[in-house]
């Protein structure tokens, strides 16, 4: 193994000057001496001693991710948003899939804390979320993504699913959709909560009785949603639209509506949440409320390492909330022209036709 005494030997200086310009500093070094040692450096193959280098510094330039289920294509494009942050900032991201099982979330938050990751980044499934009292004794930054979650004191980094949920149904109301019904997430949980009271609020907005209309609580996902589509159409012939509160399980929802015989959008207007790649492949494409991934990312990564140690921090202060929006996606699943190729189809905001917001404007 090369090391930092064989770069020094080689450039003809001292060990404590290779060290100066591996960290930048703390002490300035001539610029002829710089470069004998970045030659060095690459004429050797040297690499620095990540393990060594962090117990000097308490710092492991790594964050750790805990998702749901990674096999879910909104956990997994948002894992790649903050995978592509935390490397521009010189961060290793350490992913780790709960499997929407409790104990494994929690063992999941527990190993990447003793791995001393710079900071944790959680997207919590939906228990009871025992997870909560190992964040409150992390001695690191820790944020919640995605989820609105009650006793803990981590940042969370969400967007307004309420607001975005209530635009969608407005523009299936544009459309002239009256009788829209709702295939739901698992019932009591946040962003499933806050999706199906924005369809509500929106059908009473518009003149409709929401209690006139059914609801199907489902886990997120194809499978159970595509059984919960069945068992809604097949009993309410009469709705008109559907408003799913997930792309995945949108996707279940319109093969079951192919086996029914409900055409879609003639018969069924179908508008769903997230706005992932794959949305833009169904047939018909979805319309979608696209949550915006990137920035999602950027805004947790980059809040994050601006945190202090919690230790630090003022008792009893009420955590950080931060709310994005979404972007209303028409495509062809609600009635609006469906683009080829896998086009986004993305609409300007505060649109008031049918092919935008329908009767109202933007949340």
């Amino acid at each position: 193994m090369v090391t930092r005494r064989d770069v020094a030997r080689r450039a003809g200086t001292s060990e404590a000057v290779v060290s100066y310009v591996l960290n930048d500093g703390p002490r300035n070094v001539a610029p002829s001496t710089r470069e004998r040692v970045l030659a060095a450096i690459s004429d050797l193959g040297y690499r620095p001693n990540a393990v060594a280098r962090s117990l000097r510094s308490s710092r492991t330039t790594t964050l750790g991710l805990v998702v749901p289920d990674n096999a879910n294509p909104f956990f997994a494009e948002l894992a790649r948003e903050i995978e592509d942050v935390a490397f521009e900032h010189g961060h290793t991201l350490l992913l780790a899939n709960a499997r929407d099982d409790d104990e494994r979330e929690v063992a999941q938050v527990r190993t990447l804390l003793d791995r001393q990751v710079d900071g944790l980044i959680l997207i919590p499934s939906h228990g009871p979320g025992a997870w909560r009292a190992e964040l409150a004794h992390a001695r690191i930054p820790c944020l919640v993504v995605d989820r609105e979650i009650e006793g803990t004191n981590a940042v969370q980094v969400l967007v307004d699913n309420e607001g975005g949920a209530a635009r969608a149904v407005r523009h299936l109301i544009g459309h002239g959709r009256t009788r829209i019904g709702c295939v739901a997430g698992p019932d009591g949980f946040h962003p499933t909560v806050d999706r199906v009271n924005g369809w509500r609020r929106a059908l009473s907005e518009g003149g409709l009785d929401p209690a006139a209309v059914p609801v199907e609580h489902a886990p997120f996902g194809r499978a159970e949603a595509y059984r919960a589509g069945r068992r809604l159409l097949a009993s309410r012939r009469d709705v008109d639209a559907l408003f799913v509160t997930s792309d995945e399980q949108a996707i279940g929802v319109l093969r079951a509506a192919a086996e029914l015989g409900v055409a879609v959008p003639d018969d069924l207007a179908v508008f769903s949440f997230d706005g992932v790649a794959l949305s833009a492949y169904a047939v018909p494409s979805l319309s979608t409320m696209r949550q915006p991934f990137e920035a999602l990312g950027r805004t947790a990564v980059e809040m994050l390492l601006a945190r202090r140690d919690p230790r630090e921090e003022a008792p009893g202060a009420p955590p950080e909330r931060i709310v994005l929006e979404t972007e209303l996606v028409a495509r062809g699943s609600c009635g609006c022209a469906d683009p080829a190729g896998g086009d986004h189809g993305i609409e300007p905001p505060d649109t008031g036709t049918a092919s935008g917001d329908g009767a109202g404007g933007a949340s």
